[in-house]
């Protein structure tokens, strides 16, 4: 077991920002260490400096010791971010950008929509797999544009649990309404829509104000967040022909995360030691991540799959829960101690 604690709002409001929660590495097989010359109890760097707390002179293969059981659709997961972009997305300065080794990527918590095999599609924000509706999260969120005959008060923001980051009060429309942007549940939009002052409510969609880059970053695809795939995730020993289009859903996997040497690509091509490939097997299997707060959350969306050798644990129990934003009497979240991660 490991404690974690949740940073961002993208898997509210099933987890919250200010969560403190323990993730189970037995669950799914521990991973042994691959980067042992590290100062215990950190992670990237010494507590409260910018100096890094280990030395990558010695990196040892890693391997899996047997798990309780297998990461399923809908498990909440915990892992280490793939990209050298996503672990470096506080420096601007690409030339200060840190390639960490795996074991001390940066951990990030979503649910696994996807595993080794599936073919995953997003139709109007749906998530389907192999051909068949996802279950939806209950506390699954999107973002709304509310309009309302008068501007809302802070009692019924505080009613609605919304925190600054989740609303924005876009102004007054040329018929005298006011309008917002809110990220709610769909619980909270069917109340909201119930209230007499409320004049309409409407999912917006995730790129009605602009999106993210996409993955794969292929011009021929016309997907959003909302309206995605379909997409293969790999297993291991799948076997691909490599053409233009493989090689820009698969081609980051063959050259980052595959343990090849010497991988160029050039110009639909694929060259492993020299010697151009026409096919490929992989060799680990790959997942698909997603936030339950689908439309602000970066995800498996933006940067693509999470090799089965980048899986960490286990999302298991929420142990304590601060919100930032309460006042002294309800700063704790007492309703969520020991609260199970579903």
């Amino acid at each position: 077991m490991e404690a974690y604690t949740i940073p961002t709002p993208s898997m509210e409001n099933s987890l919250l920002v200010g969560d403190f929660l323990f993730v189970s590495k037995f669950h799914y097989g521990t991973r042994t260490p691959a980067t042992p010359l590290q100062i215990p109890l950190t992670h990237q760097k010494i507590w409260f400096t910018e100096i890094p707390s280990y030395l990558d002179w010695i990196q040892l293969p890693q391997y899996r010791l047997p798990g309780l059981t297998k990461i399923k659709n809908g498990d909440v997961v915990v892992f280490n971010v793939p990209g050298v972009a996503e672990n470096n997305f506080e420096e601007a300065d690409q030339k200060k950008w840190i390639n960490y080794p795996v074991d001390l990527k940066m951990n990030y918590i979503k649910r696994c929509v996807g595993i080794p095999g599936d073919v995953l599609e997003i139709r109007d924000k749906q998530v389907i797999i192999n051909g068949k509706p996802m279950e939806n999260p209950e506390l699954m969120r999107y973002r709304y544009q509310v309009k309302a005959t008068n501007m809302l008060s802070d009692r019924i923001i505080e009613k609605f649990n919304l925190d600054p980051e989740d609303y924005s009060f876009q102004g007054i429309d040329s018929e005298n309404m006011a309008l917002y942007s809110m990220i709610l549940t769909k619980g909270n939009a069917d109340e909201l829509k119930n209230l007499p002052y409320i004049k309409s409510i409407d999912i917006v969609p995730i790129d009605a104000y602009g999106e993210s880059p996409l993955f794969p970053r292929y011009s021929k695809l016309k997907w959003t967040g909302d309206n995605y795939g379909a997409l293969q995730i790999p297993s291991e020993g799948m076997r691909i022909s490599l053409n233009d289009s493989t090689i820009a859903f698969y081609g980051k996997l063959i050259q980052e995360f595959e343990y090849n040497q010497n991988v160029k690509i050039d110009s639909g091509h694929v060259f492993i030691d020299g010697k151009e490939i026409k096919e490929y097997t992989f060799k680990q299997d790959y997942y698909f991540m997603m936030g339950d707060n689908r439309h602000n959350s970066l995800d498996s969306r933006y940067w693509g799959f999470v090799p089965a050798d980048h899986i960490v644990g286990k999302g298991f129990f929420i142990w304590l829960s601060i919100d930032k934003y309460g006042t002294w009497f309800n700063k704790i979240r007492w309703s969520r101690f020991f609260k199970p991660i579903r």
